[in-house]
């Protein structure tokens, strides 16, 4: 006799990284999010196809809404596809909602996208980060930073060994 297998679906890399949030903000706190899409959105997702540079949240009548991010039409959907550049209602809870609208309040913080993945169970979500851009000191502080510790880790390598 023969066990069984695991029939389980190998974990998949987020589809879409919004690579500049990371380095023009300061990420304060992440939230998850789920995504209201249509299926051509889903299919064309799935295949990567998907821009979140320069998208942003925000909060109309006690809904949060992804505005700006692009999710390119999809080829086979024909005459039933999607406008790319269109709001996508996102899946929040009340009260998280409450509690980003308290924060958005306070000067200078902004509600960035960082990723769109898909769970387990297959559904599609949407990592979003409360955030404070940074000036452009920051980001040469960050470099510098990043610079010295791959030099010290190069340096130590001979004494692992």
């Amino acid at each position: 006799m023969t066990a069984k297998k695991d029939k389980k679906k190998p974990s998949q890399a987020p589809s879409v990284v919004n690579k500049k949030a990371y380095r023009n903000f300061e990420l304060i706190e992440k939230f998850e999010a789920g995504l209201a899409l249509l299926g051509s959105e889903v299919k064309s997702l799935r295949a990567g196809q998907a821009d979140l540079d320069g998208s942003y949240a925000r909060i109309f009548d006690e809904q949060c809404w992804l505005v700006g991010a692009t999710i390119a039409q999809y080829q086979q959907a024909g005459g039933t596809n999607h406008e790319p550049t269109r709001k996508r209602k996102l899946l929040l809870h009340k009260a998280e909602i409450h509690k980003i609208r308290v924060k958005l309040e306070q000067r200078g913080f902004t509600l960035v996208p960082l990723r769109i993945y898909f769970s387990e169970k297959g559904f599609a979500k949407l990592e979003l980060a409360l955030a404070k851009g940074k000036r452009q000191y920051d980001k040469r502080k960050t470099i510098t930073e990043r610079d010295q510790k791959r030099d010290l880790d190069r340096s130590m390598k001979k004494y692992r060994r």
